[in-house]
């Protein structure tokens, strides 16, 4: 009977002891995944929700001083315009779904910041004119009155947007235009602001904030469509986005310089 105890004991022990050696074995490998996965994870969180961050600090400063002279909203323009073709391609072209997500997100930012800007310029104006998107007028586009004027600019841009893409979706060649115009819109949404800084000849009214973090986000973004194989066009369009950050960087010292030197 103790023979047959020891041997039971004994198998229970090698049984064991065989457990433990494949649960340290496979540690590693289990560890790797859980970080890799947990990398993967706040990268996708930093890609959806970091695109609106820089915009915190100017909304910010807008709302506090109730001005909006330092900030151009051709910028909001840029942003709704170019994260409204990106979710039209996506329906041709499916891409990494965080991408998707931090277009939506953008588009109610957007919306938030302009809805702020057309509130304060309305209340600084001393007109009472009232500029209409339905004036159908060129001179006044995108400086309309009310916020609900944009609202039905955007509508009929997504409208058309949906009818085209809807129609000539069986054709590459224009998923692949509107894939490459989408993001190169993006690209181009620092150059409202340069032009601004280089007109007014300082850079008084913008947050140097925002700039600092679009750089920082546009670098992350660009790496981030390269590791997970985007479409070419979000790589190339995003190096040319870092670029003009930094152009308008470079402003903020060069401008601020200038200003110190005439002082003295």
């Amino acid at each position: 009977m103790e023979k047959v105890e020891d041997a039971f004991q004994s198998r229970v022990a090698n049984f064991a002891h065989a457990v433990k050696e494949q649960l340290t074995k496979d540690y590693p490998k289990w560890s790797s995944i859980n970080i890799m996965t947990l990398i993967s994870w706040t990268a996708s969180g930093a890609m959806i929700f970091g695109g609106v961050v820089p915009y915190i600090p100017q909304y910010h400063d807008i709302y506090t001083s109730s001005n909006t002279d330092g900030f151009s909203t051709y910028v909001c323009l840029a942003l709704l315009v170019a994260n409204i073709l990106r979710i039209l391609f996506w329906f041709g072209h499916p891409f990494e779904l965080p991408l998707l997500a931090q277009s939506i997100i953008m588009i109610v930012s957007m919306l938030a910041m302009l809805e702020l800007c057309t509130r304060i310029k309305r209340g600084n104006e001393l007109t009472a004119k009232r500029r209409k998107f339905t004036d159908f007028s060129a001179a006044n586009f995108w400086n309309w009155t009310h916020f609900k004027d944009y609202i039905q600019f955007i509508i009929l841009f997504v409208l058309f947007g949906s009818i085209f893409t809807f129609a000539l979706s069986n054709f590459p060649i224009y998923l692949e235009t509107l894939g490459f115009v989408s993001v190169f819109t993006e690209a181009l949404l620092g150059a409202p602001q340069f032009y601004r800084n280089n007109k007014n000849r300082s850079t008084a009214g913008m947050s140097v904030k925002m700039v600092g973090m679009w750089f920082c986000g546009d670098t992350f973004k660009t790496g981030y469509f390269i590791i997970k194989e985007a479409p070419v066009q979000f790589g190339v369009c995003g190096l040319l986005q870092v670029t003009i950050d930094i152009a308008i960087l470079y402003q903020v010292f060069y401008y601020r310089r200038k200003t110190i030197t005439s002082k003295d």
